[in-house]
């Protein structure tokens, strides 16, 4: 096993592990030990990735698996905080970060499966990519991203 080509892909994609994270999980304490589970996985998996699909859809997927899988196990109970640390760490303003606030708590209200696709949408992912990532096909993507903007946005207008 190389661990200096596993090392620099943890590197490059911690990003992808951190948003999978936080929207797994609510507290710093969970979102660690989700990051630390995901790893774990990562790098008993990495022998065995044979470079049929890209290293960050290959990632994608054993993160997601990973947090829903955990996720399922422990049914942790979710403390809503009233600021989100992540988002204090850039200057910006307090409508932005309201918005921001508002949609993350939204996410956090839909199922798993929806969580990860509009995790990957986000991300800017191609439908393909989300497709490759999921195993589904890329048209059934468009219409579970479309059925979820649609829950989004109803569910912000509830709390409106």
């Amino acid at each position: 096993m190389n661990e200096t080509a596993f090392l620099t892909l943890m590197a490059e994609h911690q990003g992808i592990i951190h948003k999978i994270c936080r929207l797994y999980r609510d507290s710093r304490e969970d979102r660690e030990d989700l990051f630390q589970e995901i790893t774990f996985q990562l790098w008993k998996s990495f022998p065995s990735f044979k470079g049929n699909s890209l290293i960050s859809t290959w990632l994608y997927r054993i993160a997601l698996n990973t947090a829903i899988a955990s996720y399922r196990k422990e049914k942790p109970t979710i403390d809503y905080v009233e600021t989100l640390p992540e988002f204090a760490e850039e200057p910006q303003n307090e409508e932005l970060i309201l918005r921001q606030e508002r949609l993350l708590t939204a996410m956090k209200q839909l199922s798993e499966s929806e969580k990860a696709i509009i995790a990957l949408y986000l991300d800017d992912l191609s439908y393909l990519q989300i497709a490759e990532i999921l195993g589904i096909s890329e048209n059934n993507v468009g219409v579970k991203i479309n059925r979820i903007k649609t829950k989004i946005q109803q569910l912000l207008a509830k709390e409106s």
